[in-house]
């Protein structure tokens, strides 16, 4: 248990050690590139670093099981190039014993970050949409899904509009059961539209079996409201704000996911990469045991057995492989072209089983 702990403890300090040099590359980067996004906007390098700092938890997240195949490629060459590897190996104890420590450690990782690390995230990456969509738009959001239904809003300097539909299209252009209430700018109703039908056109919404009730121009707008078959209501909306209003699905906490995907399906809009989304984080501890075996298996080696190199760039190349396979399988799920938990248990699964394989055979015959 003592040696165990011991590497437990070296791998979570490599692991430190590896992700505070990301920290330190990515955060420039990112800084580029949202000055270079916010080019033309009411922007300065203060909003750039705002930015980059509300992404860079994200970010790392994403790459998390890179840091960790790096983390155990630095542990076993470091105890290889001390011998500790060959004296844990002549006290009897299998290339998988060794690995155990590691193995169990990433998992441990992995659950915490699911657990702790992921509302981080969510908040983090929420508050970055929220930002990016403010100076694109001047709105930090124009669509939000409830139990109640679905919720937009348009408008400009001169007024402001709120919609609220019991369902909508998939992607929210068609909105039924649905309700407008025009305010203007100093936040006073002017007008309700009830209509059974919305859609969204170039500018415009057309509406089916509509009722309109006058707010501010009539004492009683019961008496006064009129119905009538075909109404529009100009609009600042477009398709492409209203699917960006979705935002990602790492913005909504993992404890908060099951029930955004009931709400998604009630109002009419696809869940699937939402779910795919919730299989991929479950299966994330899964995916970092397997990035351990995967360095295990081609640097626990002695350092004089050459061919240090080579290992560890074809324990890159598979663990990048298995990384960008996941992904590739994560947007064939989103897609439905596979299960969404196929698409989110195969890549890991598959990982571990050839990883033990190839400790099995290089290292225990």
């Amino acid at each position: 248990m003592t040696l165990q702990i011991y590497i437990a403890r070296r791998f979570l300090w490599l692991l430190f050690i590896v992700a505070l040099v990301f920290t330190g590359l990515l955060l420039p980067i990112d800084l580029m590139e949202q000055l270079r996004r916010l080019d033309g906007e009411d922007a300065g390098v203060g909003d750039g670093l705002r930015l980059a700092a509300l992404n860079l938890p994200a970010a790392l997240y994403q790459i998390l099981p890179l840091i960790v195949i790096l983390a155990t490629l630095a542990l076993f060459l470091s105890l290889a190039r001390s011998s500790e590897l060959v004296v844990i190996r002549a006290a009897g104890r299998s290339a998988l014993r060794a690995a155990f420590a590691p193995v169990v450690a990433a998992v441990l990782v992995g659950v915490t970050a699911l657990l702790m690390l992921n509302p981080i995230v969510a908040a983090t990456q929420s508050a970055y949409e929220r930002e990016i969509a403010r100076f694109r738009t001047g709105i930090s959001s124009v669509l939000s899904v409830s139990e109640e239904g679905v919720w937009l809003r348009q408008g400009d300097g001169s007024g402001q509009t709120v919609i609220r539909a019991a369902r909508s299209s998939l992607d929210g252009t068609v909105l039924f059961e649905a309700t407008f209430i025009a305010f203007d700018a100093a936040g006073t109703p002017q007008e309700r539209v009830d209509a059974r039908r919305a859609e969204l056109s170039s500018g415009e919404w057309l509406l089916e079996d509509a009722k309109r009730w006058p707010l501010a121009t009539s004492n009683n707008p019961e008496r006064d409201a009129q119905a009538v078959p075909v109404a529009t209501i100009p609009s600042s909306l477009t398709r492409a704000q209203i699917r960006d209003s979705f935002g990602v699905p790492s913005s909504i906490p993992i404890f908060q996911l099951p029930g955004f995907i009931r709400q998604l399906d009630a109002a009419g809009f696809s869940g699937l990469t939402h779910r795919v989304w919730l299989h991929m984080e479950l299966a994330n501890p899964v995916m970092l045991a397997a990035m351990v075996l995967i360095g295990a298996a081609f640097s626990m080696r002695h350092a004089r057995a050459g061919r240090s190199g080579v290992m560890v760039l074809a324990a890159l190349l598979l663990g990048f492989g298995v990384f960008f396979l996941r992904n590739f399988a994560q947007v064939l799920g989103e897609n439905g072209q596979l299960p969404v938990a196929l698409a989110a248990w195969s890549p890991p699964v598959a990982a571990i089983l050839l990883s033990v394989g190839i400790i099995l055979h290089l290292e225990d015959g």
